[in-house]
C-alpha cells in the first residue's frame, strides 16, 4: 500500500512539473506576455498534454524508483519519457484541432524544459539527500590518491566522501591515460601518471595509495606497490572484476591479496593445444585427487569432456567435496570417486583392471617438509613405495600416458620429502617395456596451495601478526595452481618419454619480500601494523632451492616456456633398490632403508634430526618412536 501511494505521489509531482514546463514554454514563446487568444489555447490543450505526459512517463517507468537516487543512467529514461509524450501530444493536437493557431515552437520548448526540469529536480533531491546524510564533519586522518580515474575509481571516491566512518580524504586521481591528465573528474583532479606517485605523495601529503582498477594485472599492482614503497606509504587494492561480479565484495571493501599480485612475473599461459584433444573421450585417473593440485587437475579435465574421470584419494571429506563441486558445475562426464590407498597394492591393481584408465596423473604425495622430517617412514612408504605401486599398475594396464607430479626439492635434497620425490622421479625414468609414455613434471612452490606460505601469511595478517619468516635471505621459485596444472597437462601431450619436464619460472622470490608485499597489499605497514618475525630454518629446509641438478641439461621444446631435462644417467636396478627399501621398512631397519635411498640419491644431505635417528637406530628401537 505504501509503495502504491508513493508511486501515485511521484506521478502527481511529475505531472505538476509537466504543467509548469508547458506554461513556461508558452511564456518563453511570447516573451512572457501571452496574448489572450493563446491563453485560451493553453488552457484547452493542457488536459491533453497531461494525458500524453502521463502515458510517456508511465512507458519509461518514471513513476517508480526513488527520485533521490539518480544517476547518469536515468537521463536516457527521462529523455525517452518526454520524447514519447511530445510525439503523442503533437499527434493529438493535429488530430483534434490541427496545428493552425497553435504555436509550433512550443512543442520543442516544452520537450527541452520538461526534460531539464525533471532531471534537475531529481538531481536536487540527490544533493539534498547526500548533504543530510553526511552528518557531523568527518575527522580526516589519511590523505589518499586513487589509482585509476575510471568508473571504479569514481565509485570509490564517492563512497569515501559519503561515509562518515571514513576518515580519508582523496587528494586526486592518478592515471596513465594521457587524455585524462589535468582533467577534473567528479570534482577531483587527475594529478598525474602512475609513475609520478612518489612525487605526488610528497607534494600532497598523501598517506596511502588506493588501486581502483578491477581489471588490473598482477604486474600493474606490483608496479604501484613498488612505487608506494619508494614513497613510504601503504598500498591498498580494490576487488577484481571477477570478485565484484561474483558479489563476494563491495566497492568500499579492499580485498585480500591475490596470488597474481605476488608472482614476480606474469603468469605463464601455456599452450595453444586444447586440453580437450588430450583428454576428450578418454578415461583419466588422478591420484591425490582431493589435494590442491589434484583437485584443480580434476576440474580442468572434467571441463574437457573425458569419457570418465576417476578421483582416487584416501581423504574421504576431500573426495566428497570435490565430487559435489564437479557435479554442481554441470559437467557431463562419468565421475568415479574411489577411496583408495596407493600402498594397498591389491586394491590399486583392482581399480586399474576395472577402470582401464588411458591417462594417469600421479599427484598423491606427502609434501610438507617439516612434517616429513618428523615422519620419515610414512613419507618414504607413501612417496617411494606408493609411486612404485602406481607405476606398476599403470604398466600392467597399458596406460597411454603417465605423469608424476614432482618438486624442485628433489634437486640436491636436504629433506626426506625432497629425497623421496627424487627417488620417485628415478622410478619413472627407469620404467622399461611399457607401451605408454612415463614422464615427471618438476616445479617450485605453488602459491595458495594447502599449507603453503600464502594462506599461512594471510591467516597471520588477519590475526594481527606477527608474520613468521624462516630467514631474511630465504628464497623460492613460485607458480600459481593454474600454471602448475597447465604444465602437467601440457607435459602429457608432449612426445617425450622417461624424462623430466620443467616450466620456466623466472627468478626466485625472497620469502621476506613475499611477506612484505602481502602485508602492504592488505593496506598495512610491515614493522608498524604487522611485525615480521624470523624463526630460523627448520629441519630439512634449504635457504635457496634449485630447479635443475648440476648433471641435468635444459633442452628447449616447441613451447618456449617448457624445458626438458636431459643428461642425468638413469639409475640401474631402481626396482631392486626400491624392493630392498620396502623390505628394510617392513623389518623396521631404518638405517638400511636410508642406505639404499642414499645410493639412489648420493647428493642427499640429511638434516641433523634424521642423521641422529639413523645413527641411533637399533632395528626399530627408535623407529617406533618416529612412527
Amino acid at each position: 500500500m505504501a509503495i502504491r501511494l508513493r508511486s501515485i505521489g511521484i506521478a502527481f509531482f511529475a505531472l505538476l512539473i509537466a504543467a509548469g514546463s508547458y506554461l513556461a514554454s508558452f511564456a518563453l514563446r511570447f516573451d512572457f506576455s501571452i496574448p489572450p487568444a493563446y491563453q485560451v489555447v493553453l488552457v484547452e490543450t493542457l488536459p491533453i498534454l497531461l494525458i500524453c505526459k502521463a502515458i510517456g512517463f508511465w512507458s519509461a517507468g518514471l513513476h517508480g524508483g526513488w527520485w533521490r537516487h539518480v544517476s547518469l543512467g536515468d537521463v536516457k529514461y527521462i529523455v525517452r519519457a518526454t520524447a514519447v509524450a511530445t510525439v503523442l501530444f503533437l499527434a493529438a493536437i493535429v488530430f483534434t484541432r490541427g496545428v493552425v493557431g497553435f504555436p509550433r515552437s512550443v512543442f520543442l520548448l516544452d520537450f527541452v524544459l520538461c526534460t531539464v526540469a525533471i532531471g534537475g529536480v531529481r538531481l536536487l533531491l540527490r544533493i539534498l539527500r547526500e548533504r543530510s546524510e553526511r552528518g557531523p564533519v568527518r575527522r580526516i586522518e589519511d590523505v589518499a590518491i586513487v589509482v585509476g580515474a575510471g568508473h571504479a575509481g569514481i565509485r570509490l571516491r564517492e563512497e569515501i566522501q559519503r561515509s562518515f566512518l571514513s576518515h580519508t580524504e582523496v587528494a586526486g586521481f592518478v592515471d596513465d591515460d594521457p587524455r585524462k591528465l589535468g582533467l577534473r573528474i567528479d570534482g577531483c583532479r587527475v594529478l598525474g601518471s602512475i609513475g609520478e606517485i612518489p612525487a605526488l605523495v610528497e607534494k600532497h601529503g598523501v598517506t596511502k595509495v588506493m588501486v581502483a582498477i578491477p581489471s588490473a594485472t598482477g604486474h600493474l599492482n606490483r608496479r604501484v606497490l613498488k612505487l608506494s614503497q619508494e614513497a613510504g606509504v601503504p598500498c591498498q587494492v580494490l576487488p577484481s572484476l571477477g570478485e565484484l561480479e561474483a558479489g563476494r565484495v563491495f566497492y568500499n571493501q579492499l580485498r585480500e591479496v591475490n596470488v597474481h599480485d605476488l608472482l614476480a612475473r606474469e603468469p605463464v599461459v601455456l599452450g595453444a593445444r586444447d586440453i580437450r584433444s588430450l583428454v576428450g573421450g578418454r578415461t583419466v585417473l588422478v591420484t591425490g585427487a582431493a589435494g590442491s593440485i589434484g583437485s584443480e587437475l580434476c576440474r580442468q579435465i572434467a571441463a574437457s569432456d573425458p569419457r570418465k574421470l576417476i578421483l582416487f584419494d584416501r581423504h574421504e571429506n576431500g573426495v566428497f567435496a570435490l565430487e559435489a563441486n564437479l557435479v554442481a558445475s554441470g559437467i557431463q562426464c562419468d565421475i568415479v570417486p574411489i577411496l583408495g590407498d596407493i600402498l594397498l597394492v591389491d586394491q590399486l591393481r583392482g581399480v586399474f583392471r576395472e577402470q582401464r584408465p588411458d591417462l594417469v596423473f600421479h599427484a598423491a604425495a606427502y609434501k610438507h617438509v617439516t612434517l616429513a622430517e618428523k615422519n620419515p617412514v610414512e613419507t618414504v612408504l607413501n612417496n617411494v613405495i606408493g609411486t612404485r605401486n602406481v607405476v606398476d599398475a599403470a604398466v600392467e594396464s597399458d596406460v597411454a600416458e603417465f605423469v608424476l607430479v614432482s618438486t624442485d626439492k628433489a634437486v640436491s635434497p636436504t629433506s626426506v620429502m625432497g629425497l623421496t620425490k627424487r627417488v620417485a622421479e628415478r622410478i619413472v625414468q627407469g620404467v622399461e617395456g611399457a607401451k605408454g609414455r612415463f614422464i615427471a613434471v618438476r616445479f617450485g612452490n605453488v602459491l595458495d596451495s594447502n599449507g603453503s606460505v600464502v594462506p599461512i601469511f594471510r591467516k597471520q595478517i588477519r590475526a594481527g601478526g606477527p608474520v613468521t619468516v624462516t630467514h631474511p635471505e630465504a628464497s623460492r621459485f613460485f607458480m600459481t595452481i593454474p600454471e602448475a596444472v597447465q604444465l602437467i597437462l601440457r607435459a602429457a601431450s608432449l612426445e617425450i618419454e622417461n624424462e623430466i619436464i620443467l616450466l620456466e619460472m623466472g627468478d626466485p622470490v625472497k620469502i621476506e619480500d613475499l611477506a612484505r608485499n602481502m602485508i602492504e597489499l592488505s593496506g598495512l605497514s610491515p614493522g608498524e601494523d604487522i611485525e615480521i618475525e624470523y624463526i630460523g630454518l627448520r629441519p630439512g629446509e634449504k635457504l635457496h632451492e634449485a630447479l635443475v641438478h648440476s648433471d641435468e641439461k635444459q633442452m628447449k621444446t616447441a613451447h618456449g616456456d617448457i624445458k626438458v631435462l636431459q643428461g642425468a644417467p638413469v639409475f640401474r636396478d631402481i626396482r631392486g633398490h626400491v624392493a630392498a627399501i620396502e623390505s628394510a621398512l617392513k623389518s623396521e631397519d631404518l638405517r638400511r632403508a636410508f642406505d639404499r635411498l642414499t645410493e639412489i640419491v648420493p647428493d642427499y644431505r640429511a638434516s641433523e634430526s634424521i642423521s641422529a635417528l639413523i645413527r641411533h637406530d637399533r632395528r626399530g628401537s627408535r623407529l617406533a618412536s618416529a612412527r
